[in-house]
């Protein structure tokens, strides 16, 4: 019997922002829900992020962003990942956003966006129930 293997997750803070103590504690909630967390920390391109998501082979992508640059750095991702042939790659947000903001970042291709307040049960077990590990990796 196959085993489906653990869920693969880079926690990422793109552009200038140094608050990652939100970043940290959805990191620790991935991993105490049986996920494997790859942390990049702070102040990553997103071309750092797409290179350590394909070098790490993760399933999922979430980006946690406080500064407002999630109008250059979700968009920048998701067209990396297409450049990369890796857009099977989920990316959710989390953070502060404008909320006319999360419709147009859900319509470009982020799965979910995640407000503060948001529990971290509700965040793993959305991950859990929506994000499946991708094809032919890690097998």
């Amino acid at each position: 019997m196959e085993r489906e293997r653990n869920l693969r997750i880079l926690v990422a803070k793109p552009g200038l922002d140094g608050h990652d103590r939100g970043a940290r504690v959805i990191a620790r909630a991935f991993r105490d829900a049986g996920f494997e967390v790859i942390y990049t920390g702070c102040h990553q391109t997103p071309e750092q992020i797409v290179s350590t998501a394909i070098q790490e082979d993760v399933d999922m992508i979430g980006l946690s962003i406080l500064s407002g640059a999630h109008t250059y750095s979700f968009p920048r991702i998701l067209e990396l990942l297409k450049e990369n042939s890796a857009e099977d790659i989920t990316v959710i947000g989390g953070g502060i956003f404008p909320l006319e903001d999360i419709p147009k970042l859900k319509a470009m291709g982020i799965k979910e966006i995640f407000e503060p307040g948001a529990k971290l049960q509700e965040i793993t077990a959305w991950v859990g129930e929506n994000v499946k590990p991708r094809e032919g990796i890690g097998a």
